[in-house]
C-alpha cells in the first residue's frame, strides 16, 4: 500500500509551515502528489461586513501563502496550490471537504482555543465526520517532521478502529515496532482481538507489541495519552467518532478528547 495524493490545510497561522513540513516529507517518502489547500475566514480578527471580496486583507495573505507553499515544494513534482475561500464558514467547510474526498490522506491542524480563530473550530471534525478519508492531525504544539516509526494503536475491535488500522499502514510500513493498545470490557475479548490484529500486521511485515487495557472508568482517554509519552509514540491511530471506551458513552466523547489534548500527530478514520 502507498501514497499517491496528499492534501495538506493552509491558512495564516504560524502553524501552517510544521503542517506542511510533515506534508512534504510523507509526499516525499511516497513519492506523492501534494495540494496545498489554502482556506480562511475573511476576517478571522473580528465579525464584519466584507464591502468587496476579495478584501486587500484577504488577498496579502493569499499570495503570502502561496508564495510560501511554492517555496516550500521547489523541488517536490506534482505540487499544487489552491484558494478555497468562496463564501461562509459552511461553504468553506463544504470546499475543502470535498477536495479531501479526491486525495489519499488529509493533512489538517488541531484547533487552537487561543488562536486567532482563521478556520471554524469545526473544521476537523467536519472532514474527519464526512470526508470519507483518513485525517492527519498535527498538534498545534511541537515540530514533526516524520511520524510511524514509533507508532500506537488503539484498538477496540469496532468499524472505525479497523478503517483506521488500515488507513495508518502506508505511514507505520518501516515502523520498528507497533504498540496495539486494545481497550476492552472483557480480558478474553482484548486478548482475542489483537492477537488478530498483530497477525494482521505481521502479514504486511510489522511487528507489533499488544496491550489490553479494560474498560473500568471514565478516564480511558486520558490512559490513553500517557501511554503515548510512555512508549514514546510519534503517531496515533485511532477510530473517529465511534464508541472508543464505554458502549454507553456520547458518541464521539473519545475523539473530541483526544483532539483537545493530543500531543503527537492522530490518525483518524470515520
Amino acid at each position: 500500500m502507498s501514497l499517491k495524493s496528499l492534501m495538506v490545510h493552509l491558512d495564516q497561522s504560524e502553524r501552517t509551515a510544521a503542517r506542511v513540513d510533515l506534508a512534504i516529507s510523507i509526499a516525499r517518502q511516497h513519492r506523492a502528489r501534494l495540494l496545498g489547500v489554502f482556506g480562511q475566514r475573511a476576517h478571522a480578527e473580528k465579525v464584519s461586513v466584507v464591502a468587496t471580496w476579495p478584501s486587500p486583507a484577504y488577498i496579502e495573505a493569499r499570495e503570502s501563502s502561496k508564495a510560501a507553499f511554492e517555496k516550500a515544494t521547489a523541488d517536490l513534482p506534482g505540487a499544487e496550490w489552491r484558494d478555497v475561500n468562496r463564501g461562509s464558514d459552511a461553504e468553506l467547510l463544504r470546499l475543502i471537504t470535498d477536495l479531501a474526498r479526491h486525495t489519499d490522506l488529509v493533512v489538517l491542524g488541531q484547533h487552537d482555543q487561543q488562536g486567532n480563530g482563521f478556520v471554524p473550530a469545526e473544521l476537523v471534525g467536519d472532514v474527519i465526520l464526512n470526508a470519507g478519508r483518513p485525517v492527519l492531525v498535527v498538534p498545534y504544539v511541537g515540530n514533526f517532521t516524520a511520524v510511524g516509526k514509533h507508532p500506537l494503536i488503539a484498538w477496540n475491535n469496532a468499524r472505525e478502529a479497523a478503517h483506521a488500522l488500515n488507513d495508518a499502514l502506508p505511514l507505520i510500513k518501516y515502523c520498528n515496532l507497533a504498540h496495539v493498545l486494545s481497550i476492552a470490557t472483557r480480558l478474553e475479548d482484548g486478548e482475542s482481538s489483537c492477537a488478530e490484529v498483530e497477525r494482521h500486521l505481521a502479514t504486511h511485515g510489522i511487528k507489533a507489541k499488544t496491550e489490553v487495557i479494560l474498560v473500568q472508568d471514565f478516564g480511558i482517554m486520558d490512559l490513553l495519552l500517557n501511554r503515548i509519552n510512555d512508549r514514546g509514540a510519534d503517531l496515533l491511530v485511532m477510530g473517529a467518532h465511534g464508541h472508543m471506551g464505554f458502549p454507553f458513552e456520547i458518541r464521539g466523547a473519545g475523539t473530541r478528547h483526544i483532539l483537545r489534548h493530543m500531543t503527537v500527530p492522530v490518525l483518524m478514520s470515520n
